[in-house]
């Protein structure tokens, strides 16, 4: 059971992501897929919808996946490998998520359950780049997520001109030059196959 998160602060399209990623890699790929969603106050997936296509969702609120409800996250991942047996967990903690953190919290889910870890893959907004890092607390918070990611996407890059998506590539690049760097639009899916590429290849 590979679990892998998507993480980045609020409003970089982490939700669109996980049900474009979640489709195909259930679909095309034909592999069994759980979904964990750590929400405080965002619009909530439907996992109805979602659990039609085969896939299972669980949620988590309460607090943040790596801190508050730590536990509860390593007590639902147990429960998805034994009552599901997943391929593949996807988990999008809140935007104020650490990603290392969140590793943690899932490693200890993992102490009776055959699982492995994906990559971090953090999501970072081409549209407010300059905002998301200047910004006194929330940049150093942003800062912390894309330090811990092994992916990072570049997300809305249909939204922004040439130049600045470059920008945007520069700047996390300051940050974290060991991460691979994907270019992302949730508009029209570019970045889409190569994330869920690299997730299926990952090897920790």
């Amino acid at each position: 059971m590979k679990i892998t998160q998507i993480a980045g602060f609020l409003g970089c399209g982490k939700t669109t992501l996980l049900l474009e990623l979640s489709r195909r890699l259930a679909g095309e790929k034909e592999r069994k897929v759980a979904l964990v969603v750590n929400e405080i106050g965002e619009i909530p997936v439907d996992g109805k919808i979602i659990e039609e296509s085969g896939m299972q969702v669980k949620d988590i609120g309460g607090g943040c996946i790596c801190c508050e409800v730590a536990s509860t996250f390593a007590k639902t991942l147990y429960r998805l490998y034994k009552d599901f047996g997943p391929d593949l967990v996807l988990v999008e903690p809140t935007g104020v998520a650490v990603p290392h953190q969140v590793k943690l919290a899932a490693r200890m889910g993992g102490r009776d359950a055959k699982i492995s870890m994906g990559p971090a893959i953090v999501l970072f907004d081409a549209t407010r780049s300059a905002e998301l890092m200047n910004m006194d607390m929330l940049g150093q918070l942003v800062t912390t997520q894309v330090k811990d990611a092994d992916i990072i996407a570049i997300s809305k890059i249909d939204a922004v001109s040439e130049a600045e998506v470059q920008d945007a590539e520069q700047r996390v690049q300051q940050v974290n030059a060991k991460a691979a760097v994907v270019r992302l639009s949730s508009f029209t899916e570019e970045g889409v196959d190569q994330l869920a590429d690299n997730l299926l290849a990952w090897k920790e």
